[in-house]
């Protein structure tokens, strides 16, 4: 079988995580500590929190810039659930901005129009969380002239983008975002089994997800509210979760960020080789941009609806292991319960339609990526 994705593991990572359970510290040790100071690095960000998933990621970044019931968060409808379940979590209420066809990233004209309505109506956003698709990252200096124009916030959705840039900067760098968050899931570019982390430029910011990440509880005489009693005193000076990542994780982590850059050019050659190969039979998401490059998590191609079905079922039935990227989150039983209606968000509709994430991954071969593509053309032109 070839699966959409997996996880690139080899002896050094096996070893990683061998070390640090022979270790002295299972969680809260030393290796947390050094995977935050790598993460900052790498994306030129001043502070890091690392926890055990990227969803866990968004809901400390939504609660950490205040959000609550009384609040609106809005972001994109083609995007996994945990991008608007996270405002969900602390009380908010949510909403989408369409998506451009090309990219389906946000399409900030779309976001434009709806905050000049929101100003006149009293209903803007307290948070926008930009989804940087496949990779991909959006147009952040746009986004950001608007955030200074109506008073928001904004949290990037970076889970798929580790390593990608803009304008030359790193996504996370902070330079247009208050919080970057990234997940480490198996099949991301890298992987600490589970696990994921936001970074910001701002200590304060950083200081409340870390606090509320680990109970509300610090051990930090400096953040006391009361009178140090000794050694054993703490506090827990709000309510927090246990979203803490442990040192096994962090250890993989670490080991796989040895290796970053080499699966990030097997990434792109990957995906060279299927626009050379399918330029002719079919599309794909993402376009030529020189501000950007993209994380190339995911290479959604797109073909017509009345064939995705045909075409799906051919690859998976041939132990191609496509998948999609994803359903409209507003065509979901439970936000329409809310009231939402997919109908409302036709480009999202339509790239998720006709969408099909094909295998990428590091150690992808071009023999299997011949099978994949001889398949598509295949079903697309007889």
């Amino acid at each position: 079988m070839i699966p959409y994705s997996k996880q690139t593991i080899d002896e050094d990572d096996i070893q990683s995580v061998v070390d640090a359970l022979r270790s002295s510290h299972l969680t809260q040790g030393s290796r947390v500590h050094d995977f935050e100071q790598a993460i900052c690095k790498l994306t030129t960000a001043n502070y890091a929190v690392a926890v055990n998933s990227g969803t866990s990621a968004l809901h400390i970044a939504c609660l950490a810039l205040g959000v609550g019931p009384q609040d609106c968060v809005w972001t994109s409808p083609l995007s996994f659930v945990a991008s608007s379940n996270c405002a969900l979590y602390c009380g908010a209420s949510v909403d989408f901005i369409d998506v451009e066809i090309k990219t389906g990233n946000i399409d900030l004209n779309v976001l434009a129009d709806k905050l000049a309505t929101a100003k006149v109506n009293n209903s803007l956003p307290k948070v926008v969380i930009p989804v940087h698709l496949c990779g991909r990252p959006c147009d952040l200096e746009k986004l950001r002239a608007l955030s200074i124009e109506y008073g928001f916030k904004i949290i990037e959705d970076a889970c798929h983008a580790l390593g990608a840039t803009y304008m030359s900067s790193s996504i996370g760098s902070g330079l247009y975002s208050d919080i970057s968050v990234f997940s480490f899931h198996a099949v991301k570019n890298i992987t600490t089994a589970e696990g994921g982390i936001a970074v910001t430029s701002n200590r304060e910011m950083a200081d409340k997800m870390r606090l509320i990440s680990s109970h509300g509880i610090t051990k930090s005489p400096d953040s006391f509210v009361n009178e140090n009693e000794g050694q054993w005193y703490h506090e827990q000076q709000l309510l927090g979760f246990n979203y803490r990542m442990n040192e096994l994780s962090a250890a993989l982590g670490l080991s796989q960020l040895n290796k970053f850059s080499d699966f990030q050019i097997k990434r792109q050659r990957a995906v060279d080789y299927y626009k050379n190969k399918l330029s002719d039979v079919c599309d794909w998401l993402g376009n030529n941009d020189p501000v950007v490059i993209s994380a190339n998590h995911l290479f959604v191609i797109q073909v017509d609806r009345k064939k995705r079905k045909s075409l799906f079922e051919t690859l998976r039935n041939n132990n191609v292991w496509v998948q999609l990227h994803y359903m409209n989150i507003a065509s979901q039983p439970f936000y329409q319960q809310l009231g939402f209606n997919a109908q409302e968000y036709p480009n999202t509709s339509r790239v998720s339609e006709q969408s099909i994430s094909l295998p990428l991954y590091p150690n992808i071969t071009t023999d299997e990526q011949d099978i994949v593509i001889a398949l598509i053309k295949q079903e697309l032109c007889s």
